[in-house]
């Protein structure tokens, strides 16, 4: 960035003195435009290279974790969702992989603004506080909570909107892969007896 600046400025020196005379024509303002439009372009691409490195390493330091089916199926059992709200364990391992593909981090921006987080992908807007005042927070949790390896808060809040909605009904992943399906394969895949 340093080189550019420099070889900006320099140009920038040399045009300056070619164009000063008394008679400065109007193609010399010209060239001074487009010299400064192409010193500024400079800049802001070499700004734009130093945020996307800084970009890489801060995604870099927080690395998703994609659970395996069987691991899930375990923290699922100890946590009680197998028949919770009347959903066997196949229903939940089903709805996460056609939620977020068991990715603890997964995070899907809709259009009204609004985020799905986690492996449940849980709504910012109704569910979790990301900060915005209009925020519902049902869940009384850091959407940011629900965006780590350990799946507590995020399955506490999965409880609650099976609870307070309709069922499983909330995910559409849910609605269009796993209702009313044989899911016997997800349990006996996932080696849950």
């Amino acid at each position: 960035m340093r080189e550019a600046h420099l070889s900006c400025q320099s140009l920038s020196k040399s045009r300056a003195s070619s164009t000063d005379s008394p008679e400065k024509s109007a193609s010399g303002a010209g060239t001074r435009n487009l010299h400064f439009q192409f010193c500024l372009q400079q800049a802001l691409r070499m700004k734009a290279v130093g945020l996307l490195t800084l970009t890489g390493c801060l995604v870099t330091g927080a690395e998703s974790k994609i659970y395996t089916c069987y691991k899930l199926a375990k923290i699922f059992s100890r946590a009680g969702l197998d028949n919770y709200g009347g959903f066997s364990l196949g229903n939940w391992i089903c709805m996460v992989y056609y939620e977020s593909g068991y990715n603890t981090t997964a995070q899907t921006v809709l259009d009204d603004g609004s985020i799905d987080y986690g492996i449940f992908q849980i709504n910012s807007f109704t569910w979790c506080r990301q900060g915005k005042l209009q925020e519902w927070n049902h869940c009384h949790v850091a959407c940011s909570a629900l965006i780590t390896d350990d799946l507590t808060d995020a399955i506490i809040c999965a409880r609650k909107i099976v609870k307070e909605t309709q069922g499983m009904n909330y995910w559409q992943g849910w609605k269009k892969h796993c209702e009313g399906r044989d899911l016997s394969k997800w349990k006996k895949g996932c080696e849950v007896s």
